[in-house]
């Protein structure tokens, strides 16, 4: 398989690169497309490829390049599901496929398969499943997906009788065909990705691809308490098996502080570090995943006790002063602020904006009770003023986050979280979110630093 064949890899980033990587060493044609001019791009990657033997059409895709000659075409994940490539390779019954579809065929035999979905958790809840099972296996365990890690850079070190532990993405769901997860995770369903994929319905769908080739001989854990989960996995083959944060049920389930495990107990909510409901439902995913691996549950509590959670997602950053810093950046809609204000009780100064979306802050309203006052940035920031009036909470704007951070710290008291949780995209100002989470994070460390060289 992929063998001998022409192929078109449709972007660059970093699954296009793992992907030539493998498919070049197969005795591939192998022509790699992107829009970026060569110069943009990683020089260093792009000589290693070509000294494979991977041919190179950048800075446009011109009409004429796919044809009937090619036996697939490889998509990165971002590229619209609509690009021209896209819909002349099914006129010309091209495969399109990404680099996931691709790896897992090319997978070992006897590889057991986690896979975790969701709207919003899948990230928190694969770092911590991986870790348990990395604690549990040793190095028979793999760690690969959207966390960064594409399936085809870890290929060369599977062996037969290993386990992978995998975000997927819904822009990844949307070109597999025959991947085939022993266990599967969706953390939760709402909203999201609509530009992407048209709709609600459309991107629902796309999500349950995870257990479309599931059987009865495999596992899916779903979130009981999210109708839309239940209501896309309701027709699936596989054994399911469920979690709760506010019911005892048959499965994994939150009574008083405890968590339990059909009947059993596992840990308690104090013995988990990261803040709020929500994780303690992906810790419950996770259980019930290390559960079904035959791990013990005193790996599980170490690891889950031990664990700090995900960089730029809710992370805890530091306490300064008395106050209590956390880096959300990755907090780019409405929902995943929602998700962190919940997670606080005590006063909050909320960092909120970024690009302008036409996101409506006024659903955040009903989450505001415990926010002192409201520091606006970015493109949207006079929109987010006007939130603020609207809700009585003193809001103060400025364009960039440096100017802002002073702001929160004037603002705060002992005992209060400074929250970065923006509900807004990055890209007026960064290219990428990280970035900007990694900026809070410089300004918490030097406040700290500043305040330890007053005192001394």
């Amino acid at each position: 398989m992929f063998e001998n064949k022409k192929i078109l890899i449709l972007g660059f980033a970093r699954s296009g690169y793992e992907a030539a990587k493998v498919l070049a060493t197969r005795g591939n044609e192998i022509i790699l497309n992107d829009s970026k001019k060569e110069e943009e791009l990683d020089q260093d990657k792009i000589k290693e490829l070509k000294e494979l033997g991977v041919q190179f059409v950048l800075g446009s895709h011109p009409d004429d390049l796919l044809d009937s000659s090619f036996d697939y075409l490889i998509k990165n994940p971002g590229v619209p599901i609509h690009h021209k490539y896209v819909l002349k390779a099914q006129e010309l019954n091209i495969e399109v496929i990404n680099e996931v579809e691709m790896a897992y065929r090319l997978f070992p035999k006897n590889i057991t398969l986690v896979g975790i979905t969701g709207t919003n958790g899948k990230t928190t809840t694969t770092s911590l499943t991986y870790e348990i099972v990395k604690k549990a296996l040793g190095d028979r365990a793999f760690l690969a997906g959207n966390i960064g890690y594409p399936l085809s850079s870890i290929l060369n070190d599977l062996k037969e009788g290993d386990t992978v532990v995998m975000e997927v993405s819904c822009q990844q769901l949307e070109n597999l065909s025959t991947f085939h997860p022993s266990i599967a995770v969706m953390t939760n369903l709402s909203p999201a990705h609509i530009d992407f994929f048209g709709s609600y319905e459309a991107y629902k769908k796309v999500k349950a691809k995870l257990f479309k080739n599931q059987t009865k001989d495999d596992i899916a854990i779903l979130n009981i308490e999210n109708g839309d989960v239940i209501e896309e996995t309701k027709n699936i083959l596989s054994t399911t098996k469920y979690f709760s944060s506010k019911h005892s049920i048959s499965g994994c389930y939150l009574e008083g502080r405890d968590i339990y495990y059909y009947g059993e107990k596992i840990l308690s909510r104090d013995d988990i570090f990261i803040a709020g409901l929500h994780n303690v439902e992906n810790v419950m995913a996770a259980i019930m995943v290390a559960k079904e691996l035959g791990i013990s549950n005193d790996i599980i509590l170490d690891v889950v006790h031990n664990f700090r959670g995900v960089e730029h997602r809710l992370e805890y950053v530091d306490t300064v002063y008395g106050r209590k810093f956390y880096n959300d950046t990755e907090a780019t809609n409405i929902k995943c602020t929602q998700i962190a204000l919940s997670s606080f009780d005590c006063p909050t100064i909320l960092i909120l904006g970024g690009l302008e979306r036409g996101q409506d802050f006024s659903l955040l309203s009903p989450y505001m009770n415990h926010v002192k006052c409201i520091v606006a940035i970015g493109e949207c920031r006079d929109r987010v003023v006007d939130f603020g009036k609207s809700v009585g909470i003193p809001t103060y704007s400025y364009e960039f986050l440096k100017d802002g951070f002073q702001k929160c710290y004037q603002e705060s008291s002992p005992g209060d979280v400074i929250l970065l949780s923006p509900a807004s995209a990055s890209w007026d100002q960064y290219k990428e979110c990280e970035i900007r989470g990694a900026e809070f994070k410089k300004y918490v460390f030097d406040l700290k630093k500043d305040v330890l060289d007053s005192n001394s």
